[in-house]
């Protein structure tokens, strides 16, 4: 009896022993919640306004368009494991939809600007990159070329962020204040050069600056050129068919274009802006400096001595025309 009796208090205090101890699963519930972002400016946000509260991933590759990426079974994986997906909306990131994910996760970050979307009905298939063949068909997505709206994602991250971590709010609005700072001074810079630019036409490399265009009133036609390739024979035609009424002496791209290019551009009067959209996470800096530097090469390209009304190049050539719509 006092054997069996002495077994029975080991065995007891074995069982206490392993229920107090964590077990690997508790462990990682334990720890910050994850929270994953299929575009990079919604990851910054996350960033920037959680700080360590939580633990933020952008897993789309460097050398593709994360729009039209889709990730493999193993990061698909890790989106359904993550506590917040934060979705960009406006038809970005179409895996989503053949996803098996949380409803109650997903968090779409455009759902509350839904009036200021922008359609896109006349868009050209091609390709760039890895990604393959793919149209901008649909709805124009690089919503946070508009300062404004990109203000407006980042309090739909701050709002799901206080829901996940609801005893950090006052620190995530701290830091949340702080970026709305940034964003607005973005916005009024962008605002005053696109008044000096005022009506001048312009031409954009690719058709992902809708917001851009609208949102500073700006005067633009979009081509389907790549940085890193030089246009072939019927794009120079193409191009030469839009200068006729649309006189452009800016082309703005989204990454340096080659420097054969900007020769050639150079020979029709025409000069070269660098605005990356950074949708994707950038090698050096961060979103709001990239920004900044968009910014920057526009303000020095339209300087306070000009105005939209004056002369300028190929704008010569486009006096007393009305103001040509924004074609995608």
């Amino acid at each position: 009896m006092k054997l069996i009796t002495t077994l029975a208090c080991v065995l007891t205090v074995a069982g206490c022993a392993q229920r107090d101890r964590p077990t690997e699963a508790t462990d990682i519930d334990n720890g910050p919640p994850k929270v994953y972002a299929v575009s990079y400016p919604l990851a910054y946000f996350a960033e920037r306004i959680a700080g360590a509260s939580v633990t933020v991933a952008f897993p789309a590759p460097s050398d593709v368009d994360p729009a039209f990426w889709s990730p493999d079974a193993e990061t698909v994986a890790n989106y359904q494991q993550a506590d917040l997906i934060l979705l960009n909306g406006a038809g970005y990131a179409q895996w989503i939809r053949r996803a098996t994910l949380s409803q109650s996760r997903l968090v779409d970050t455009t759902a509350l600007l839904a009036d200021r979307l922008i359609p896109v009905d006349d868009a050209v298939t091609h390709s760039h990159g890895p990604g393959g063949d793919h149209s901008h068909q649909g709805t124009a997505f690089t919503t946070w070329l508009d300062m404004n709206i990109a203000l407006g994602q980042a309090r739909a991250v701050f709002d799901s962020l206080v829901q996940l971590r609801p005893e950090d709010e006052a620190d995530f609005r701290d830091r949340l204040n702080e970026m709305e700072k940034e964003l607005v001074e973005l916005d009024e810079r962008l605002n005053v050069v696109a008044e000096r630019i005022g009506d001048r036409p312009l031409l954009f490399s690719h058709p992902v600056y809708q917001y851009l265009l609208r949102g500073y009133g700006l005067n633009g036609h979009s081509v389907h050129w790549e940085p890193q390739e030089n246009p072939d024979k019927e794009q120079w035609r193409e191009l030469s068919d839009i200068l006729r009424t649309h006189p452009a002496a800016w082309m703005i791209w989204e990454d340096k274009p080659l420097a054969d290019t900007v020769t050639q551009l150079e020979t029709l009067e025409i000069r070269s802006i660098v605005f990356r959209p950074c949708g994707n996470r950038p090698m050096e800096h961060d979103f709001i400096s990239v920004m900044l530097d968009n910014v920057i090469a526009l303000e020095q390209a339209f300087p306070a001595s000009q105005s939209g009304s004056e002369s300028n190049g190929n704008f010569a050539r486009a006096a007393g025309k009305s103001r040509v719509p924004v074609e995608n």
